[in-house]
């Protein structure tokens, strides 16, 4: 059986996103007869890793950054090798592909020098003239990752906005929220005075407390969670979903989920500024600037909230830009190298 290793970044600072894509692939693979098998740092994260073994693929805990895990790995006999992670290094990345082995490089908007045989950017608005001529990269949402769970519940058209007596919201920011975003936009989202039910998801006991304290009133219903097992079962119902313009924007934009998006960190900018400029998702601003002043952000969670016909517009162009199937076309072009190389 082919064996196809998957090194992740994963942590309280790294969050899940990493970990969440590469199973997304994994469970391509695993449809086709492959098994797979994810090396991650899994003991900080244990929820991570009870996502992992659900799946079937094999959990293979290495404690501390993907540099470390190279003994972890090697011992898997794998036929080719997925990397995600930001702290990789050449060096790193050009052992993994010792002896002719594949390397799938899973990167954002920049290779950093990383030896593979194929590289994966899912970015908006990247295209391989980001890239230096002739590297083999798949761009663009296009080839966005996407899992079972997003795909079962992707509806066959755009969803109808559903006016009902007080809108839906689910706030959300990975599965670690290591920039503690979600207090913050609960203050934004109490201070709009709109009538609503409104989830958070705080994976941290200090996290929950916080967002219980924002300044809610007595129209504004309020449940706050841990990571739920049904997560996207909560976006698809809702009216507006408030996330981070990072890897999780990718599956609510396939599943035509209305998003209000708030840039968490700086390599985040540049998928904001496109997102909120081609009326993919509205923007409510920088984390670092709303930890200051929330104005701006209840200013627009107020005016979409407020406005069916702005949240049709929103589900519409995420269900059109990501269509589910980007994972198969990746899987495809993996696949492709490794029976080249048999052959």
């Amino acid at each position: 059986m082919t064996t196809v290793a998957f090194l992740c970044d994963l942590g309280p600072v790294r969050g899940t996103g990493h970990v969440m894509r590469c199973v997304a692939l994994a469970e391509e693979l695993a449809a086709r007869g492959v098994r797979c098998e994810v090396v991650a740092d899994f003991e900080s994260v244990p929820w991570a890793a009870d996502q992992v073994a659900a799946r079937g693929f094999g959990v293979h805990p290495a404690a501390g950054p993907v540099t470390d895990a190279l003994p972890v790995l090697e011992a898997l006999g794998a036929h080719a090798t997925v990397l995600d992670s930001y702290v990789a290094t050449p060096a790193l990345s050009a052992r993994l592909g010792a002896g002719g082995r594949p390397v799938l490089a899973v990167v954002d908007r920049d290779a950093r020098d990383l030896v593979a045989d194929l590289y994966l950017d899912q970015n908006l608005g990247v295209t391989p003239a980001d890239y230096p001529p002739g590297l083999p990269v798949l761009t663009g949402p296009r080839y966005a990752l996407v899992r079972d769970e997003v795909l079962r519940l992707r509806p066959p058209a755009p969803l109808a906005v559903r006016r009902a007596s007080r809108p839906q919201v689910l706030a959300y920011f990975g599965g670690t929220d290591a920039y503690g975003a979600g207090p913050v936009v609960a203050t934004a989202l109490a201070r709009t005075g709109v009538a609503m039910d409104v989830t958070v998801v705080a994976p941290r006991r200090e996290l929950r407390d916080a967002v219980a304290e924002a300044p809610w009133t007595s129209g504004q219903r309020l449940t706050v969670t841990g990571p739920p097992p049904s997560l996207m079962a909560l976006a698809v119902r809702a009216d507006l979903v408030v996330s981070a313009s990072g890897t999780s924007l990718v599956e609510l934009a396939c599943l035509g989920c209305a998003c209000a998006l708030v840039s968490v960190v700086d390599n985040q900018e540049e998928g904001y500024r496109l997102a909120t400029s081609t009326g993919l998702a509205v923007g409510i601003g920088r984390l670092s600037a709303l930890r200051r002043d929330t104005d701006e952000a209840v200013t627009a969670l107020r005016g979409v909230l407020g406005d069916d016909a702005q949240q049709h517009r929103l589900r519409q162009a995420g269900w059109a830009l990501v269509d589910g199937r980007g994972r198969g076309r990746a899987a495809d072009r993996l696949l492709g190298l490794l029976e080249s190389r048999v052959t």
